[in-house]
């Protein structure tokens, strides 16, 4: 939806809605112990969580698929931050490839609204907030605007494929 709002081809926002769920593969390199960790992580668990990234764009990049390609590209900059504090490359705004953006908003609007073993779900307006208040540092703030102008589309999207 993002995609197609901001004006991508049809043919690229299917692709990034087909290569998106592919951005937390380098997942599979993490200890349980600390994805699973019901509490925060400390300064060593970090490290090595943020690592999933570049991990999931090194694993994806490896193919000639476009497809493929483009989850590598989501999967290495669905952390960075339109203010480039993000990581593993430390991108700033529009150095981050719109698919690393959408996935990075559509991400968390996500995982805030779900349970997780160290979280309760939030409520809608309290993600709405912290969205807002993002805007510009963590978040494109033009998909930031596409999301809030379209947020009944969005959270039926959420609702059609709960956790």
């Amino acid at each position: 939806l993002l995609a197609s709002l901001s004006g991508l081809p049809d043919e690229e926002a299917e692709l990034i809605k087909m290569a998106a769920p592919l951005h937390d593969v380098g997942k599979i390199a993490i200890p349980d112990s600390i994805l699973n960790k019901p509490g925060k992580h400390d300064a060593d668990e970090w490290a090595i969580m943020q690592t999933h990234a570049q991990i999931g764009e090194d694993i994806l990049s490896k193919s000639d698929r476009r497809i493929l390609q483009l989850a590598a590209i989501i999967a290495g900059q669905h952390h960075e931050r339109w203010d480039g504090t993000g990581y593993p490359h430390n991108l700033k705004g529009e150095q981050i490839h719109i698919a690393g953006r959408i996935a990075a908003l559509a991400d968390v609007f996500d995982a805030l609204g779900s349970k997780r073993c160290y979280k309760e779900a939030w409520e809608p307006e309290r993600i709405v907030a912290l969205i807002q208040e993002e805007s510009g540092k963590q978040f494109d703030p033009a998909l930031v605007t596409l999301l809030l102008n379209n947020l009944e589309q969005v959270q039926a999207i959420r609702e059609q494929f709960p956790d």
